[in-house]
Formats: C-alpha cells, structure tokens, sequence
C-alpha cells in the first residue's frame, strides 16, 4: 500500500496529510490515493507544496559561501564569528539569515531555512541546509544513523605528547555553576572523539577530527581535558594571539549518501585564513 511504502521511507503522517491536502501523489503520472497498492515497477511521484516564507528568520544581504548546491540540499562555507541560527540578540546576522536572503534573490518557491548540521559562532567550515521539509527529515535521520560523517581540522597545543592516532572517550556534562562551559564528568553523557595528527608544529600539532558522538563544545573540551587545549580557546585553557583570536576550529569535509541519488558525496571547504596564516608562522 502507497501510505506503508510512504511510512516505510521517512515520510509522517502529518506532512503526508499536508501533501494530500495541498500537493499530490502520482503513480505512473495518474492522481491516486494512499491506499493504492504499488506493484513492481510503479513509478510514484510526490508533488510537494511550497512551504512559502518563514517569517521568522530575517533575510540577511550578506553573500555566502556556497560549497555544493542541487535542488534539495545546500552546503556553504561558514565564516568565523557568525552563529549558525538566529538569537534574541542577534536575530538578522546568522548562517540560517544569509541563506533566507540567498532563496529570497534567487526567487525560491520554499524559503524555509532547513538547517541540518551546525557549527558554533566561531567555528568555520561546512554546513548543510535542506531544501525541502521532507529531505530535511531524511537527512536528520541520517545523523541519528551516523551516516553523516563530520571530519575537522583543529590545531591544538603540543603541551600534551598526542599519539599519531588516537581514541578520547570520556563522559561530558555540564560545568558545575555554568550554563556555557561543558567538562569531563563521571555524571555525563558518552562522548567519543577520534583523531589523527596531521602536521606537527611549533609550540603545537595540526590534528584532524572524527566524531562519533555529538556533544556540546566536545573537540574543546575533550582536547582540553587531554592537555592539548586549541589554540586560541581560551574558555577551555588555550591561548589568544595576534592571529588567531578564536578557537583554532575547523569543519573541514561532509561526507554523505545523497537522499535522492544514493550516491556518496564529500564537500570539502578550505581552510581559513587566520588558521592558514597560523599554520604557516609555526612551521618547523
């Protein structure tokens, strides 16, 4: 039956009843209902309805960085000191803004900013949006699945003799008396963290990142915990210069099997500036 098969791959009750309504479902290009039983070889095609604007994220005229993009989903580069959604206190100047404004010029019928991975305010690199409530849903499902796969890059104080490879699991929770600062916690949750030491540096190593486990601040603290803060981290014990002035963080590849085509896909966004120009100062 069209409604089991519907279920079956990610489709709710409640958006198929929104499709019903305002959009329509074919099979073999003729209007059927959802108890038409599909046989081999039926084609069933899914008329989605605009989902119009969200008014509430404000269209931002800040240009971004776009990475990959097809008609479901789009993945840019974010820059260093913009937050990934908007607050009270910032509500016009964040990645989810820019991109409201980017489908307003480009004059897209479904505006809504479905924001799929996130990255915190001053951490760059790739970031997914989906396209359509339904592709969102599939790719929310893909991260429980951990079929999403996350690499960053992060250089990190050498006061800790890393290994070339190695694996951090260690519970986080929340800081006693801090609704910000996450650590280390026997009462925490289950945090796993793998690395690789990509470069090593003057006073500190270039490591690359895989996360098993999604925790708030979890390459921070984790590294901080083993004596290796970032660079520039200074809420986790790392330290500030002339330039970098931030934590030395950097989502550098998406690895994921595309909703539609089932095909692997990796975006790769370039390393930024300040952690370039870093780099490059601290060569041996």
């Amino acid at each position: 039956m069209m409604r089991s098969f519907l279920q079956e791959v990610g489709i709710s009750r409640t958006f198929l009843a929104h499709v019903k309504t305002h959009g329509d479902l074919l099979v073999n290009g003729r209007h059927e209902i959802v108890l038409k039983t599909l046989q081999p070889g039926d084609v069933l095609t899914m008329v989605i309805p605009p989902s119009g604007e969200h008014e509430t994220v404000i269209p931002s005229e800040v240009p971004i960085d776009i990475l990959y993009e097809d008609d479901y989903l789009l993945i840019i580069n974010k820059p260093v000191g913009t937050a990934s959604i908007p607050s009270k206190l910032h509500p016009d100047h964040s990645m989810a803004n820019r991109v409201k404004g980017y489908y307003k010029r480009r004059g897209y019928a479904d505006q809504i900013t479905h924001v799929v991975t996130r990255l915190d305010r001053d951490t760059t690199g790739v970031m997914m949006f989906a396209k359509h409530r339904v592709v969102h849903a599939w790719m929310d499902q893909a991260l429980r699945d951990k079929t999403i796969e996350k690499k960053y890059l992060a250089i990190v104080h050498d006061t800790a003799a890393l290994e070339e490879h190695g694996m951090i699991d260690a519970p986080i929770g929340r800081h006693e008396g801090s609704i910000i600062n996450r650590c280390v916690s026997e009462d925490g949750k289950p945090s796993l963290t793998e690395y690789w030491k990509k470069d090593t540096l003057v006073g500190a190593d270039l490591v690359e990142i895989l996360l098993h486990t999604g925790r708030t601040h979890q390459i921070r603290v984790h590294f901080s915990w083993m004596g290796a803060p970032l660079v520039g981290d200074d809420l986790y014990g790392g330290v500030k210069d002339e330039i970098l002035d931030r934590q030395a963080l950097h989502c550098h590849s998406l690895t994921f099997i595309h909703p539609m085509t089932k095909k692997e896909i990796t975006v790769v966004a370039p390393l930024p500036e300040d952690m370039d120009e870093w780099i490059k100062a601290h060569k041996q």
